[in-house]
């Protein structure tokens, strides 16, 4: 058996470009900023993450390939534009993630189940087309390399959408109606700090998890449906 070189947690930001986010993008792009800031200072925990960001409207585009953060000068940037196509966003995770995890594999590294972080400010505009997606995305009988996704709405998105994104109940996060947006966004970012940081950590103990808690002001979905 070859030698492993690491463990590896590969991350896919999956984010909301539509006209709805208006000038909230420029607090995406300061919370990528912040992420890339953090990672830097945590070189043990930056080692042991992938990130990839992949922003949707109407399609989905790539904005940065799965890559080592160390490895980077500065992160994407983001555009408004379009409407909200759920069913392009879990379609584009369900082409990449498979082959980022077995070019991760010949490199020689151990994968971890990857994560996504799913943030959207409203409900998805191509109806329900996006479910059969999904579900075929974290099918784990279907897909050794389903993903966890952790799902965060803010603005006019709907509870029970939310809910049924991410993998989990715990992974199902709603911000309170009454918080601005922008604020909405920038809180998402300080959590996404923390929960990649804090995950990478695990990953050089016994015990690797993800680790995700409510960002301020947002609350569980399964304690507000």
């Amino acid at each position: 058996m070859p030698d492993i070189r690491g463990q590896l947690l590969p991350i896919y930001l999956l984010v909301d470009e539509s006209m709805s986010m208006g000038s909230n993008i420029a607090e995406l792009e300061a919370g990528l900023n912040a992420l890339h800031a953090a990672l830097l200072a945590e070189p043990m925990a930056a080692a042991k993450v992938r990130l990839s960001v992949i922003g949707f409207s109407d399609d989905a585009v790539l904005r940065l390939d799965l890559a080592d953060i160390r490895t980077l000068t500065d992160l994407p940037r983001l555009a408004k534009r379009g409407r909200t196509s759920y069913a392009a966003a879990f379609a584009e995770l369900e082409r990449r993630i498979p082959d980022d995890v077995k070019k991760l594999k010949r490199g020689g590294y151990q994968v971890h189940r990857p994560a996504v972080y799913f943030l959207s400010d409203g409900e998805p505009t191509d109806g329900r087309a996006w479910e059969p997606i999904h579900a075929r995305l974290v099918d784990r009988a279907r897909t050794p390399a389903a993903p966890n996704i952790i799902a965060c709405g803010i603005g006019d998105a709907d509870a029970e959408t939310i809910l049924s994104v991410a993998t989990e109940p715990r992974y199902a996060f709603i911000a309170a109606s009454s918080t601005d947006v922008g604020a909405s966004v920038a809180k998402f970012c300080v959590e996404l700090t923390k929960s990649v940081v804090k995950s990478g950590r695990t990953l050089a103990t016994d015990s690797p998890e993800l680790v995700m808690n409510p960002p301020e002001g947002f609350r569980l979905v399964i304690d507000v449906v």
